[in-house]
């Protein structure tokens, strides 16, 4: 009798677990949640002055570049948990900011050059469910806008796309909206977060990490806040990022940039002014002249 139950019991537990085994792998896995941040160095917590931009390698550029890790450790971690599968962050800024030893876990990271990719931004494809910009800035000639500037800020380039003045916000998100791909998070200053909302609309996420007082000086806040509340946001955004809708330009574009002939040989910098047509956003940067 006794060998019979422990029979009977030890198949009954047999059956028991097989049937949680095959739940368990019955479970539907989630789908794939791809998440491209695109990264800039003037828009990150404690940046303000071009000195900490334009020269690689200066004291105040590694510090700056140490800052740059932390806002984006602060992102992967929010991405990561707000369900994001897989994190590309794409080193966006012109000298590179990304410091391997302190990559965060949780993403692969893209920096050096050349690279390919439309406007270096490598491995952009339709795969990815949208684009965080992390660190940017706001478009040449905004007032309150720390280090504001569009592509050069040395020649002070502004460009207009079909009649509507855009900074780098405006055309990073229409190189992702050429793919599908939605902007779903912007980081910056205040300036920069006003105008992601007047670009992509109020329920784009936005995470203000500092307040433009002039282009190089800022009120700061603590990077524990700061962070926090970049946390706060990418959880947000990777949560909400299937509602986001993608940021598309009508095309052909028509096209016109203002810049500054730097050319040495001039006595003084002299404006110049170019027009013509894109034939879509993967070419805002290679039109054809009128």
């Amino acid at each position: 009798m006794t060998t019979t139950v422990r029979t009977l019991g030890f198949g009954l537990g047999l059956f028991v677990l097989a049937s949680l085994a095959v739940g368990a792998c019955s479970q539907p896995r989630p789908a794939p949640l791809k998440i491209y941040v695109n990264t800039d160095l003037e828009g990150i917590s404690g940046v303000f002055t071009f000195a900490q931009t334009r020269e690689k390698d200066t004291p105040l550029n590694v510090r700056a570049c140490e800052y740059f890790m932390g806002d984006v450790a602060a992102v992967v971690r929010g991405l990561r948990d707000g369900g994001a599968t897989e994190v590309v962050v794409l080193d966006g800024h012109g000298s590179q900011a990304v410091l391997p030893h302190l990559m965060a876990p949780g993403a692969a990271y893209v920096t050096g050059h050349p690279r390919p990719g439309v406007a270096n931004l490598t491995g952009l494809d339709d795969s990815f469910a949208g684009m965080v910009m992390l660190g940017f800035h706001a478009m040449m000639g905004t007032p309150d806008g720390v280090l504001n500037h569009t592509q050069s800020s040395r020649s002070e380039n502004r460009y207009w796309y079909n009649g509507v003045e855009s900074g780098e916000l405006a055309q990073s998100a229409a190189i992702a909206g050429h793919f599908g791909v939605p902007p779903i998070m912007v980081t910056g200053d205040e300036a920069t977060c006003r105008e992601a909302k007047a670009f992509f609309g109020n329920d784009i996420v936005t995470v203000a990490v500092k307040k433009g007082l002039a282009r190089e000086s800022a009120m700061l806040y603590p990077f524990e806040e700061t962070r926090k509340a970049l946390y706060e946001g990418a959880r947000r955004a990777a949560a909400n990022a299937r509602s986001c809708k993608p940021y598309v330009m009508k095309t052909p574009i028509a096209v016109r940039e203002e810049l500054l002939n730097l050319d040495p040989t001039l006595p003084a910098p002299v404006k110049v002014a170019r027009e013509g047509v894109a034939r879509d956003a993967l070419h805002l940067f290679t039109w054809a002249d009128k």
